[in-house]
């Protein structure tokens, strides 16, 4: 069943777990992630990010995607990632996404949060959810340009009742985009967060946590993590070696058919950690 972020993360937030936001990129791992969820009778998030948005149009993804979440068992959100023009997040507001994400991070607060309003005016008639982000997380790799700001508790108050988004993005320590290795959340700065705020919180680069970390803040007020790296990784390891191992093999459903569990273990092990 198709749902907006809204009425995901907020049953999320009042008992106590997160749900899972997958960066897909076509088929093959948008079906993996829902049948992961559905296993789990878990809502889900499908995440469109700007590497997919350059490889097809926004009306291609939504005609591939909608379908999948009208006949899925289980509440699955169509959302549009970090997306840095707000005629952009517009676009994808009318063409069936669910759920956007204005990044405003790189902007002074107050043009962040004039933005966020604009925006939550558009889509709240259309009942799509609005995703906003205070503090800048930034990127191990590819994204340069980002900067690397923890998230100021003033200025994270000020986009609750001014901007009025229907969940909030955080700086705490974590990195977009991290491969090996681990980051150290602030569990200070998250703890002053936690207790000012009532906004559902959400956090980027989830491949990158530990899972303890991951644990406390599912526990404690973080209702969407936002997973790319871990399935991409598992992507690619999984097809290496079915094609190592199968060097014959060269029809492409055959080959995705050996993929495409992997990939549900994956996610499926990602649920199951938020809570779900």
């Amino acid at each position: 069943m198709i749902s907006n972020l809204k009425d995901i993360l907020l049953p999320a937030k009042d008992q106590g777990y997160a749900v899972a936001c997958f960066n897909v990129f076509g088929f093959e791992d948008s079906r993996a992630v829902i049948d992961a969820a559905e296993s789990r009778n878990a809502s889900v998030i499908l995440s469109i990010n700007l590497d997919m948005r350059q490889f097809m149009t926004m009306d291609q993804i939504i005609g591939m995607l909608k379908p999948m979440a009208i006949s899925a068992k289980v509440p699955v959100c169509i959302h549009l990632d970090h997306t840095y023009e707000v005629d952009v997040v517009k676009q994808a507001i009318d063409c069936g996404f669910t759920s956007v994400m204005f990044d405003g991070s790189q902007l002074p607060i107050s043009e962040n949060i004039a933005s966020i309003h604009d925006i939550v005016s558009y889509a709240n008639p259309k009942g799509v959810s609005v995703e906003a982000e205070v503090g800048s997380v930034p990127y191990a790799s590819g994204r340069d340009h980002i900067k690397s700001e923890l998230t100021e508790v003033s200025e994270a108050l000020a986009m609750e009742r001014e901007g009025k988004p229907d969940a909030l993005a955080i700086s705490i320590g974590n990195v977009h985009r991290i491969e090996t290795g681990c980051v150290e959340i602030n569990v200070e700065r998250f703890n002053k967060l936690r207790a000012a705020l009532s906004i559902p919180l959400v956090v980027h680069g989830t491949s990158g946590i530990k899972d303890k970390d991951i644990k406390m803040l599912s526990e404690s007020q973080v209702t969407k993590f936002n997973v790319g790296t871990v399935l991409r990784k598992s992507f690619g390891n999984s097809l290496r070696s079915t094609l190592d191992s199968n060097p014959s093999l060269f029809d492409r459903i055959q080959i995705m058919q050996k993929v495409i569990p992997d990939l549900k273990e994956t996610a499926v092990k990602v649920i199951k950690l938020l809570g779900q």
